[in-house]
């Protein structure tokens, strides 16, 4: 079942602020399966006062970070509860990381998710993140459950 979220409604899944709210919008989700949604990269970011000057380029621990985002979500809706009902998500691990395209200002991060395996207080997700359709980044991450 595919379920639109936006900015506003990720504020109940994910506890994430300005400047590392590093997710726009769900597009498509399936509890307990999988999750798209997308960033936009924009140049006015905090990021890009530093990396770098007059060759902006999204650091690429930003890119993992906005795959463990997305994730979350992901585990909410599969799951249950919210940061508000005292669960929260945290990243456990990355593995296989792979870069394979810069993102830059005026991009479209497409961030894709899904589940792999699921323990009691971990799940593992194989990630991927696409610029134009170019694939910028693959992934397996893992997030931990945490009890607030």
């Amino acid at each position: 079942m595919s379920q639109v979220k936006t900015i506003t409604e990720l504020f109940d899944y994910l506890p994430h602020r300005y400047p590392f709210l590093l997710l726009d919008r769900v597009t498509e989700l399936t509890q307990g399966e999988s999750i798209k949604g997308f960033k936009n990269v924009t140049v006015n970011e905090e990021m890009f006062n530093g990396h770098f000057p007059g060759q902006p380029i999204m650091p690429g621990v930003l890119i993992l970070e906005s795959m463990a985002q997305i994730s979350g979500v992901l585990a909410f809706e599969s799951r249950g509860g919210r940061p508000a009902d005292g669960t929260n998500y945290l990243f456990g691990g990355v593995e296989k990381a792979r870069f394979r395209r810069q993102v830059i200002p005026g991009d479209r991060l497409e961030i894709h998710s899904s589940i792999l395996a699921e323990r009691k207080m971990m799940i593992k997700f194989d990630c991927t993140a696409f610029v134009d359709g170019q694939l910028a980044c693959s992934a397996t991450l893992s997030i931990v459950e945490q009890k607030l």
